[in-house]
């Protein structure tokens, strides 16, 4: 029987992987999971009750492109945080969380045959999803030396002239890296120049340590640049503690609105009414916003004072990631497994062989999710293992 073969090159996934590695040795201690970046900070107590007299709504057909309270909501949270006024009814589109948005959004926007440039490492879904579109995938490393993130000066005419998405995550994950605005207004120019579009991958932008991070929407309306050269996603999961509600959005210029919607129409999944209803409430309040970031910078202030004296390690500007270099990721992730009970993830599977190169090689991951005692108690015992 002939099978399709347009997903015969999509690598393993990550947590299988994973498994395969760890799960046929016996802990050396006990467990302290660090692997996933699963928020596991309390969400605000009134999500509960907030949701249960929605619940009426689970008999009903949701709004498919996202009610007025819910698109009002996410409207005036980027006027708050950004400063940039959208039309809620054409610049915004509701998403069960950001990773089935930015496969759809690939579908409607990106072009068959054209490439799509990714970061490297990166998260999965991007490459999966220029797959689906005939699209060739580019990964470009994203190095210390360029500060974790692609280095632009080192893009050809020849390839950015075929271009016709260029993904970038800013907070980056797993390097904690911030985009400036220079560095937006940069790629925004190159956008413009060769004619394709960013994908602005900005779940993790409520999570830092200092100044708000930009966002490419923000510099857009700075510099003048058109709307619907970036096409910005945002989320409920890292932000508010809630990634099981699967609620995101999506923002753009009208017409790449109008692609998404037309697409999600007939492909999509709505997200359900007393889940918008609740998201509304959610993306209307910022305090508890203020009170998880608080806890992730006590976070990193433990991590920092862990690692002092390491002269590898490198404090991240934002995200909940610490990206940790080591001599083999592979053999760091089961030693520490082993011989401590530890679990974190090998950089190489968040990466991609490209010249030869996998820049995820030599790096783990650690997720700064858990309570502070317990990742305390885990990044000890990593400092301890890998680097004395």
């Amino acid at each position: 029987m002939m099978m399709p073969t347009r997903f015969d090159a999509l690598p393993t996934a990550t947590w299988p992987r994973l498994r395969n590695l760890l799960d046929g040795h016996a802990a050396g201690g006990p467990v302290i999971n660090m692997t996933i970046g699963e928020p596991k900070h309390k969400f605000p107590d009134w999500v509960g009750p907030t949701l249960v007299e929605a619940m009426e709504g689970f008999n009903s057909y949701p709004d498919n492109n996202g009610t007025p309270e819910l698109r009002g909501a996410i409207t005036g949270f980027l006027q708050r945080r950004y400063a940039i006024d959208l039309d809620m009814d054409n610049q915004v589109m509701v998403l069960n969380g950001t990773r089935e948005g930015l496969f759809n959004a690939v579908v409607a926007l990106g072009q068959t045959g054209s490439k799509i440039l990714i970061p490297n490492p990166f998260y999965q879904v991007y490459t999966v999803a220029a797959m689906a579109i005939g699209a060739q995938s580019v990964y470009l490393p994203a190095r210390a030396e360029s500060g974790f993130l692609p280095d632009l000066d080192a893009l050809t005419p020849e390839e950015l002239n075929q271009t016709s998405v260029f993904f970038l995550c800013s907070p980056s994950n797993p390097q904690g890296a911030v985009a400036s605005e220079a560095y937006w207004s940069r790629l925004l120019t190159l956008a413009e120049t060769y004619d394709f579009k960013i994908f602005s991958d900005e779940c993790y932008s409520e999570i830092y340590r200092a100044a708000p991070p930009p966002g490419a929407l923000q510099v857009a309306a700075q510099i003048g640049a058109d709307p619907e050269r970036v096409v910005a996603f945002h989320s409920l999961s890292k932000r508010s503690n809630l990634p099981g509600l699967r609620s995101g959005f999506v923002a753009s210029g009208p017409k790449n609105i109008s692609r998404i919607k037309q697409l999600r129409a007939y492909a999509g999944c709505p997200v359900a009414g007393p889940i918008q209803h609740v998201s509304a409430k959610v993306w209307s309040d910022e305090d508890h916003v203020v009170a998880n970031r608080q806890l992730y910078c006590g976070k990193f202030e433990a991590a920092d004072r862990i690692f002092a004296g390491i002269q590898c390690y490198n404090s991240p500007e934002a995200g909940f990631f610490l990206w940790l270099p080591v001599e083999d990721d592979e053999a760091a992730a089961l030693k520490l497994w082993t011989e401590t009970g530890l679990r974190v993830l090998p950089g190489s599977y968040l990466g991609q062989i490209a010249n030869e190169q996998n820049p995820g090689s030599g790096y783990v991951r650690v997720a700064l999710v858990a309570p502070k005692e317990e990742m305390q108690r885990g990044l000890t015992i990593l400092r301890d293992c890998l680097y004395k």
